[in-house]
C-alpha cells in the first residue's frame, strides 16, 4: 500500500523582512549550504516559493538559497491593491537584489525565476546585469499581433476565472480534495496538492477557517495587465546569460500562450516534454537537471 508523500518545509536557517514601500514588506528566507553558489528564488502568480519545495529541495545541499513571496502571496501580508502591479513588483525585485547582497554579502547570484517572477526580472532596472546568469521558467511571454490578441484573449478568460475562484475554505483540506478535479494540476508529483493547500493558504483573522495568501482580485489584476508588459521584454538588451525552460509547446497551454523562443539566439531555450506551466510540480527532477547543465557553463566562482 502507498503512502501519501508529506513535504515538510524545514524553517529557514535566517530571515530577513525587507521594507519594499511604507506599507509593505516582504520577507526573504536563507536555506541550503551558505557556502555554495548563490540562487535567488521565488514564484508564479498566485502561488507561494514553499509551493516549489519539491524542486528547490534538491538543491540545498550545494546551493545557498535565498526564496521570497511576491508581495501579497505566502508570507507577507496583504497590502493594498491599488499597489498590487507589475511595476511595483518590479520595483521590489531591485530592492530586494540590493538587500541580498548588503546583508547576506556580495557574491554572485542566479535568479531562478517562475512565470510572472521571469517577468519582473527582466525588466528590471539592471536587465540582469545583477546576476551572474538567470533561469527563467516558462515566462509567459507575448509579442504584438495576432499572437498578443490571442494572449489578451485567454488573460481575459483567465482573470474572469480568477475573481470566480473560492476565496475562503473551513479546512486546508478543503481545498487540497478540489486540485484532482483542477486540468492544470493533473500531472503534478505526489504530495503537491496538500503542499499547495498548505502554502496558498493562510488563517483568517477572525481565527475562522482560512483564505488564500494571494485574494482573488489581486491575482486576477496581474493577470489583466500581464500582455502590456510581455510585450516590452528585449532579449537583445539582457545583460546576463539567460536560460528559458518551457513547457511543453506542442500541449495545450495550462496558463497564457507564449512564444517559441527556440529562434531567440540570446537565450538558451529548451523545453521540457510532457510539462505545463506547473512544470517545477510536474517534473521536479528534470527542471533541475537541465538548469544545472546550463550552470554547468557559467562561472559561479
Amino acid at each position: 500500500m502507498s503512502t501519501e508523500v508529506v513535504w515538510d518545509i524545514p524553517e529557514p536557517l535566517s530571515t530577513l523582512d525587507v521594507q519594499v514601500d511604507d506599507e509593505t514588506a516582504i520577507t526573504l528566507r536563507r536555506h541550503g549550504n551558505p557556502e555554495g553558489p548563490r540562487l535567488v528564488l521565488t514564484h508564479g502568480n498566485g502561488l507561494a516559493i514553499d509551493l516549489y519545495y519539491p524542486f528547490w529541495t534538491l538543491l540545498t545541499e550545494d546551493f545557498d538559497l535565498l526564496v521570497y513571496d511576491l508581495r501579497n502571496h505566502g508570507w507577507n501580508p496583504v497590502s493594498p491593491l491599488h499597489d498590487h502591479t507589475l511595476p511595483t513588483m518590479i520595483q521590489d525585485h531591485d530592492k530586494i537584489i540590493e538587500a541580498i547582497d548588503r546583508h547576506f554579502g556580495d557574491k554572485p547570484k542566479v535568479g531562478v525565476f517562475h512565470s510572472v517572477s521571469s517577468i519582473a526580472s527582466l525588466l528590471s532596472a539592471g536587465r540582469g546585469g545583477e546576476y551572474a546568469a538567470r533561469v527563467l521558467f516558462d515566462p509567459p511571454l507575448c509579442k504584438p499581433g495576432r499572437g498578443y490578441q490571442e494572449f489578451e484573449e485567454a488573460a481575459s478568460r483567465l482573470a474572469a476565472a480568477t475573481r470566480r475562484r473560492t476565496e475562503r475554505f473551513a479546512a486546508r483540506d478543503d481545498l487540497a480534495s478540489i486540485l484532482p478535479f483542477v486540468p492544470n494540476f493533473q500531472n503534478v508529483a505526489p504530495g503537491v496538492f496538500d503542499l499547495f493547500a498548505r502554502t496558498t493558504l493562510r488563517k483568517s483573522g477572525n481565527g475562522e477557517g482560512y483564505k488564500l495568501c494571494c485574494p482573488p482580485e489581486y491575482e486576477a489584476q496581474i493577470v489583466e495587465y500581464a500582455g502590456a508588459y510581455a510585450v516590452l521584454v528585449d532579449f537583445d538588451s539582457l545583460l546576463s546569460p539567460t536560460k528559458v525552460i518551457g513547457a511543453d509547446p506542442t500541449l495545450p497551454y495550462s496558463y497564457l500562450p507564449t512564444l517559441d523562443l527556440g529562434d531567440v539566439y540570446t537565450v538558451d531555450y529548451d523545453f521540457l516534454p510532457d510539462t505545463s506551466h506547473f512544470l517545477q510540480l510536474e517534473q521536479p527532477e528534470n527542471c533541475v537537471k537541465t538548469m544545472l547543465e546550463f550552470l554547468e557553463t557559467i562561472d559561479l566562482g
